[in-house]
């Protein structure tokens, strides 16, 4: 009988690679096993055969950073459930390779209210987190937000700036009109959580509220429940 030997193994007797060569190799989601996909250099194989993908590349396993079209009423640990590939966006033109390593340690800097829907983030990359945790006051946040009651024009001047909660006023922002039902809020220094508050104070109900876009990441036509990769040239 064949004797089981580690998948880094059976690549390096398979294209003379180095080790580290070789686990990049399987890391990278390159090396299939029977036509299929396997990441883990450990992984124990015996008779089975196994291939270099044509498009191998040796490249490092990036850390992954994700956005999520998050249903309303779901909290960020809900929405992380619906990670996976079969929510994968069909028109996700990042060029990410999909790798199931891409799902663990993920962290969702800037969240969303349970009841708001919209843009979320998920990320593997400190670096990705730290920005969005640090530098939260100077990233623009774009919501829509559907309300009822009736507006003056004066209360669309306090919204822009003027309003004040428990003794400190709150900094300007741009509300505008999207339609007759919608107001369209750009935040710097105001979370999506404050926005039922503000339109309460000037005689609005807040209905529900879509994030749309992290600073200059959109969340485009990204369908609700489904995610894409941020691709290397995008920036918060």
């Amino acid at each position: 009988m064949t004797e089981p030997v580690r998948l880094a193994k059976r690549v390096i007797a398979l294209t003379g690679c180095s080790r580290r060569e070789a686990e990049q190799y399987i890391e990278g989601g390159w090396v299939l096993v029977d036509g299929v996909a396997v990441e883990e250099p450990q992984f124990m194989v015996t008779t089975q055969q196994v291939a270099l993908h044509p498009d191998a590349k040796l490249e490092p396993t990036e850390p992954a950073t994700f956005i999520l079209h998050k249903p309303a009423g779901l909290t960020i640990a809900a929405a992380r459930a619906l990670l996976g590939p079969s929510t994968h966006a069909e028109d996700d033109s990042s060029g990410v390779q999909l790798l199931k390593r891409h799902f663990a340690r993920l962290e969702s800097p800037l969240p969303l209210p349970d009841e708001a829907s919209g843009l979320v983030v998920f990320t593997q990359d400190w670096r990705v987190n730290r920005r969005l945790d640090e530098d939260a006051d100077r990233i623009e946040q774009e919501v829509v937000a559907e309300v009822s009651g009736t507006l003056s024009a004066e209360g669309l001047k306090l919204l822009n700036h003027g309003l004040s909660f428990n003794g400190y006023a709150l900094p300007p922002i741009k509300v505008s009109w999207q339609n007759e039902t919608h107001l369209r809020f750009a935040l710097k220094r105001v979370q999506p959580s404050q926005l039922e508050r503000m339109c309460n104070t000037v005689g609005l109900k807040l209905l529900s509220m879509k994030r749309i876009r992290i600073g200059r990441v959109p969340m485009a036509r990204l369908p609700t429940g489904q995610w894409r990769y941020v691709a290397a040239s995008d920036r918060f």
